[in-house]
């Protein structure tokens, strides 16, 4: 599925308060050599990076499921070296919450996954690095940056 083909600096800012969170789509394109991908990340590797809990389930149902399974899970924690992984508390929850019912309220539909992401971005005040603008738009006051 993918390989590990880029150079990724992971060492953390003093005070590391990362300002960027990877979705799944940037990662895997990293992981698969996207030349543009690669250089934007090490662009940015000085500002910190997070990635959220439901990203990382994605990313290792890619793992498990690809070709080779053993060679991507160590590319996936090469990669996740000195990246701060992001879960789900009680401020997030409840931002999904409140996005949620704004959503359905319009009559608009976003995958209970990206909504997580979006939430957690927003709680963390970050930027979501995604090429999904489409999905991500739809969250009120979400950061988004794409290729």
């Amino acid at each position: 599925m993918f390989t590990l083909t880029g150079s990724f600096r992971h060492d953390p800012p003093p005070h590391y308060d990362p300002p960027l969170s990877h979705r799944t789509d940037w990662i895997i394109h990293y992981l698969n050599g996207h030349r543009a991908i690669i250089s934007r990340l090490n662009t940015l590797s000085d500002q910190g990076c997070a990635v959220s809990v439901i990203s990382l389930a994605e990313l290792y149902e890619g793992v498990y499921f690809s070709s080779s399974p053993v060679n991507n899970e160590q590319a996936l924690t090469d990669f996740l070296r000195g990246v701060t992984i992001l879960g789900i508390d009680t401020e997030t929850s409840k931002i999904f919450g409140q996005q949620r019912g704004r959503l359905r309220a319009s009559g608009k539909v976003l995958g209970d996954f990206d909504l997580l992401i979006g939430a957690t971005g927003l709680r963390h005040e970050l930027t979501v690095l995604t090429n999904n603008r489409r999905h991500f738009t739809l969250i009120d006051g979400l950061a988004i940056e794409s290729q």
